[in-house]
């Protein structure tokens, strides 16, 4: 009897405790109950850690939505995408350019080119076009320039070495601005084969053997006839401090460009700032940066890295740190950033600063109070790394999270519910399927269209993003006007795929596998746990393979794994991975040739002479009509070569904590509470420093 009284008031005891639970127990709505700090906190999720917290050495996959709150950069992108100030109040961009005296040669009229003549006439040409028009006495210098060199048997490495240059007399021209078609100004003055007839090799002294070969296809970037300059000049923000209260300064700029360059720090980004050609610190808060050459994309990229804190940094800060840590011998030579601490506890001058980092747990922040803009309404910011996304949603469901990147089936659903906030937004990049162009396999561009055309990516899109993607056809972002759009998607054809594979020689075996020459065709595909979108993209791909007679085995890694061991040492067959690539038409990083190493971000191989062509003459345009006629061949050519297979881009919907809104301030410093939005450009985040989480949600 006393059992089933038991057995009959233990469940009313557990029910009574329930009902009062509701109580005192915190819901979502009311989550501030018993803890009011959490309105103070922003908390959100990631898939995977961070490696490095340096905007030296961090990319896309490397933390660099935490980078870009702990560092500033000089410049920004306004709501419009449209170029701002930032640690820079303001720039001018200049050029110094630069014409060789040939007395060999004679002008248009028949008379010598003599230094004085030549002057004159190009003042007289250029007119109120040109501040400064001088003649420069001849001078010789010697420099050092990089080769690849390499023992018999062993790969090439990069080898410094020096060239003896003896420059002839040349005019120097001050210019307002840059002119990139200034031949065409001067043709009349200087005659059609004045700049063509210029013979560098007569003034430079090459070393002998193979550095001196490798170096002669350089002897007009040496010593050009016509020299282009562009200089920026930056004038820096008074009174900006980095976290540790240390004065940010002209030297620290240039610091930042040397870090960039230094060998030591293996910087995935150093093509960005190898056209440099000197860091100027005129003063304090004055930076000159010149250029050797024409390059266009330079203040883009001036805003997209952070400004290191050179006293933290420099060779003898490092030498310190090593002589505490005991770092000795071999060890010693290569210490760099990578090795350094600050990489992984940072020190910049952004709206956060770094308080703590638990692998593969959590990276916190603080509110930096002293920062120049004024600081953030959220005193603490936290990213919790939790590599299962359906763990992440019911995090931000019961409030754990503040926001959730949602998955495409879930997109419908959030955008009706009334608890929550979504904002969705074509994503400026794309996802696609990569093919290692240093395997045999993959070196034929028809075979690898053949593998593209047997993968239904409508289907993809249809029922991996439940209709939340948009075809592409090239590696430009599709809301850009760098993306071609005549340029129609791979069309769905198995068939069609089978037959070019058949031209190229593949019969099916006994076990309906493709065979040439008794090899199988077959290889591994490679992406990130993780993320169910690339695992189910892998997945379709595989099935759509199979069914053409290509054995593909689908290999899944733990993010830091996949990238440390696949990706930036470039060991794998195929990837399924993405880019966000913003509105630069300079692509120079993923697609050029000479970006194939260790690292670096043209993992895939790729490498086309036509390509390298049209990249480089991108980055030395400056007029957008033209810009945009190369980078639509640029896309033509890629889409002919389908190194990658071009999937979609995606429609991301990200989900808000309905209780967030935005703070306005009004001259008079009145506070004024206002709904989330977006940028006019779709950037949820573009205004998070003015976030702030109320107790309740605002009816607006």
């Amino acid at each position: 009897m006393a059992t089933k009284r038991l057995l009959i008031a233990a469940p009313l005891v557990l029910v009574a405790f329930l009902l009062q639970s509701w109580l005192w127990v915190p819901s979502y709505e009311n989550q501030t109950r018993g803890n009011p700090e959490r309105v103070t906190k922003f908390i959100e999720g990631s898939i995977g850690d961070a490696h490095f917290l340096n905007p030296v050495l961090s990319d896309e996959n490397t933390g660099s939505g935490i980078v870009s709150l702990v560092f500033d950069t000089l410049l920004d992108l306004d709501e419009n995408l449209a170029l701002k100030g930032k640690l820079a109040e303001r720039w001018e961009v200049v050029e110094r350019a630069y014409v060789v005296v040939r007395p060999d040669a004679q002008l248009p009229d028949g008379a010598p080119a003599t230094a004085a003549r030549l002057g004159e006439r190009i003042a007289e040409a250029l007119g109120g076009d040109a501040l400064s028009v001088r003649a420069l006495p001849a001078e010789t210098r010697s420099e050092l320039r990089s080769v690849l060199l390499g023992e018999e048997g062993a790969p090439p490495r990069p080898t410094e070495v020096e060239v003896r240059v003896r420059v002839p007399e040349r005019i120097a021209l001050e210019l307002p601005a840059v002119m990139p078609h200034l031949d065409e100004r001067l043709a009349a003055v200087l005659g059609a084969g004045y700049l063509a007839g210029f013979a560098p090799e007569r003034h430079v002294e090459l070393p002998s053997g193979p550095a001196g070969d490798a170096l002669r296809p350089a002897l007009s970037e040496i010593l050009p006839a016509l020299e282009h300059n562009p200089v920026l000049v930056f004038h820096l923000r008074p009174g900006v401090q980095f976290h540790d209260g240390h004065e940010l300064d002209a030297g620290d700029v240039k610091f930042t460009y040397d870090a960039f360059m230094e060998p030591r720090n293996l910087s995935p980004r150093t093509s960005d700032f190898e056209p440099v050609k000197a860091v100027e610190v005129v003063d304090a808060r004055t930076v000159r940066v010149v250029y050797k050459r024409l390059f266009s994309p330079a203040v883009y990229v001036w805003s997209s890295y952070g400004i290191l804190p050179a006293h933290l940094l420099s060779r003898e800060a490092l030498e310190r740190e090593m002589d505490r840590r005991g770092v000795a011998g071999e060890a010693r030579e290569r210490f760099g950033l990578r090795e350094a601490e600050f990489s992984r506890a940072p020190v910049g001058s952004g709206p956060f600063r770094f308080v703590d980092w638990k692998s593969d747990d959590l990276i916190q922040l603080a509110r930096f109070d002293d920062y120049w803009e004024g600081p953030a309404e959220y005193r603490d910011y936290t990213l919790r790394i939790i590599p299962d996304l359906l763990t992440q949603e019911l995090e931000f469901r019961t409030g754990a999270l503040d926001l959730y990147p949602v998955l495409p089936h879930q997109a419908a659903r959030y955008r009706e519910d009334p608890s929550y906030r979504a904002f969705s937004s074509t994503q400026f990049g794309y996802s696609y399927i990569g093919y290692n162009a240093r395997h045999e396999l993959f070196g034929d561009p028809e075979v690898r269209r053949a593998l593209g055309m047997a993968i239904d990516v409508e289907q993809i899109i249809r029922f991996v993003l439940y209709g939340e993607g948009e075809r592409v056809s090239g590696p430009y972002a599709i809301n850009t006007e760098w993306y071609d759009r005549s340029v129609a998607p791979l069309p769905y054809d198995p068939e069609g795929a089978l037959a070019i594979l058949e031209r190229k020689g593949w019969k099916r075996g006994a076990d309906g596998i493709l065979e040439k020459g008794g090899k199988r065709f077959e290889f591994a595909l490679v992406t990130n746990n993780g993320n169910p979108q690339r695992k189910a993209i892998s997945t379709i791909a595989q099935d759509a393979w199979r069914k053409i007679g290509v054995d593909c085995k689908v290999q899944l890694f733990e993010w830091a794994v996949f990238l440390k061991d696949f990706v930036n040492t470039g060991k794998f067959d195929a990837v399924v991975l993405g880019w966000s690539t913003g509105i630069d038409p300079d692509l120079y990083q993923i697609w050029h040739s000479s970006q194939t190493g260790p690292q670096q971000l043209n993992f895939t191989g790729y490498v086309n002479g036509e390509a390298d062509r049209l990249i480089e003459e991108i980055r030395l345009e400056y007029d957008p009509a033209r810009q945009r006629e190369l980078t639509h061949a640029l896309h033509r050519l890629i889409a002919a070569e389908q190194p990658y297979t071009f999937l979609f881009a995606g429609r991301g919907t990200t989900v808000v904590d309905r209780k967030i809104a935005m703070v306005e301030r009004g001259a008079d410093g009145a506070e004024r509470i206002v709904p989330l939005r977006p940028s006019p450009t779709g950037q949820l985040r573009y205004w998070f420093t003015r976030w702030k989480k109320l107790e309740h949600a605002p009816d607006f």
